[in-house]
């Protein structure tokens, strides 16, 4: 299929090579699938995806069946608007084949993104087409914090701590989260979480419904 998003050009665009080369439907159909599925996970009509990005609904919805490759320019935006990384649409793209992609997330397929300079690591385990859980993991280098206390408007969260210490932090009460201990708490509680101690942290976190 496609190779990951291709190289950065000098001026900091990305480069044009794996969109040009996208001209097989497998290729056009995988992408519209990706898009199409995180827009359902976000909840999102494609209305309210193309006044974000800027695009017609009309060309969204080509997009999502496969008709036609969108340049990198509106790529951008729609991933943008779905609050997606571009390259999760090619991460794992090659490795993983469709028989078991509604499933099974391989180790080599997870997709990443990460915070505060790469202090924090989050990593989804599960496939977008199961919206009503979802489970990640975290790693937290020392010092790595989440940042304001935030909320979910909806379900619950509950998680396990792999390795090092975790500081969770639910309704301002503050718990000390250590290795092969568990939590739960219900989505609508403020949550702040943070690693105080001098190793990383591994977390493997849920929540129900998906919210990434």
């Amino acid at each position: 299929m496609l190779r990951k998003v291709a190289e950065i050009s000098q001026n900091g665009e990305f480069g044009l090579d794996p969109l040009t080369k996208a001209a097989h439907g497998d290729d056009k159909r995988r992408i519209g699938e990706r898009l199409r599925l995180r827009r359902k996970l976000r909840g999102m009509a494609l209305k309210i995806v193309a006044e974000r990005s800027g695009l017609s609904v009309g060309m969204l919805s080509q997009v999502e069946r496969g008709l036609i490759t969108p340049s990198i320019k509106s790529m951008r935006a729609i991933c943008d608007a779905l609050e997606m990384p571009v390259k999760w649409l090619f991460e794992g793209s090659s490795t993983q084949s469709d028989d078991d992609i509604e499933f099974v997330v391989r180790r080599s397929s997870r997709r990443d993104i990460s915070y505060e300079d790469g202090a924090i690591l989050k990593e989804i385990l599960t496939p977008d087409t199961q919206p009503k859980i979802q489970m990640l993991r975290f790693v937290l280098e020392p010092g790595a914090d989440s940042g304001e206390p935030y909320s979910n408007a909806e379900g619950g969260k509950c998680g396990l701590v792999l390795r090092g210490t975790l500081e969770l932090q639910l309704n301002g009460r503050k718990m000390t989260i250590r290795e092969g201990d568990s939590f739960a708490f219900p989505a609508q509680a403020m949550v702040r979480f943070w690693n105080e101690g001098q190793q990383p942290c591994e977390v493997i976190w849920v929540v129900a419904p998906a919210t990434v």
